[in-house]
């Protein structure tokens, strides 16, 4: 039997968004249209190309061989395009995960610089300060603080960011200014909900300053910032946030310095996508300029 090349654009389509609804509302069809179509294409090659996963679907050896095929399809009838204009293969949908802090200062002018010449491209940015997952489905990069340790992906070292200890100058007029790392246990800590926190990496200011008790905590670092400036305690925060702010003050330096590494994860299947590649590179860029910012040495 053969195989109907429109069938495996549609498996395609389901590799990157891991739902049959989101796919079905890409390519303009129904959901039990897709289901049909996956069904006939499952016929055609004697074999399961999909698979349940957390999450959404996930491709089976079969299925990922498919979409390897599926991608030369696309790329022929991209060439396609209006006579005498070369199509931009940087189209389409990136779908990725980071943390808040990254997602705005890095992710997001990387990615509007990256649309000023390729319009046709969509960066969805799920925010989240977690481990690299094991069954990504339907996500094309993850950005995670510290080493992952993945199977059936790449990691990317990125680069790497400064935190420290800030507080509102109006804090430290009103409660004094910590000169020693044991007077920082005589304030309260504005940093992430130690419960819920994922990231082994982000656990600095309970092993640095074990003694220092919660005053706000969040699971997000803009909350982190604000309660800082609002006076609520000591934030512990990626400097190139507090540096931002002229109202906040950096607290013993020297003394607490903690400098962590951004890793990227990368599906290979997503690698061969020009727009995936494209965003890759651009968020390298954007790290790369940005460097000594990051490093908590300049402005932005």
């Amino acid at each position: 039997m053969d195989t109907n090349p429109d069938d495996l654009l549609v498996l395609l389509a389901v590799s990157r968004s891991a739902k049959f609804t989101t796919a079905a509302q890409a390519l303009g069809l129904n959901h039990t249209t897709v289901s049909r179509r996956i069904a006939a294409l499952e016929k055609s090659l004697g074999g399961r190309v999909l698979a349940r996963a957390a999450g959404g679907w996930e491709l089976t050896d079969l299925g990922t061989r498919a979409v390897r095929v599926a991608e030369q399809v696309e790329a022929a009838v991209g060439t396609l395009g209006p006579a005498g204009k070369e199509p931009d293969p940087i189209t389409g949908v990136v779908r990725m995960t980071a943390t808040d802090g990254f997602s705005a200062y890095i992710a997001a002018p990387a990615v509007a610089r990256l649309r000023r010449n390729h319009p046709g491209l969509s960066v969805e940015v799920v925010t989240m300060t977690r481990r690299a997952l094991q069954q990504r489905s339907g996500l094309d990069i993850e950005v995670v603080v510290g080493e992952p340790q993945v199977h059936r992906a790449e990691a990317v070292r990125l680069g790497e960011y400064m935190l420290g200890m800030y507080a509102s100058r109006a804090y430290l007029a009103a409660h004094g200014t910590p000169a020693t790392v044991a007077e920082l246990n005589e304030h309260p800590l504005v940093y992430f909900v130690d419960s819920m926190l994922q990231v082994d990496d982000l656990d600095a200011p309970r092993r640095l300053v074990p003694a220092m008790r919660d005053g706000l905590t969040s699971t997000n670092v803009f909350v982190h910032v604000e309660a800082t400036r609002a006076g609520a305690g000591i934030g512990f925060l990626p400097c190139f946030m507090g540096d931002l702010h002229g109202d906040l003050v950096r607290l013993l330096p020297s003394a607490i310095s903690e400098l962590l590494p951004y890793w990227m994860v990368l599906r290979p299947d997503s690698l061969r996508r020009p727009a995936v590649a494209a965003v890759v590179q651009a968020l390298r860029e954007q790290v790369a300029e940005h460097r000594d910012w990051l490093l908590g040495r300049g402005s932005n």
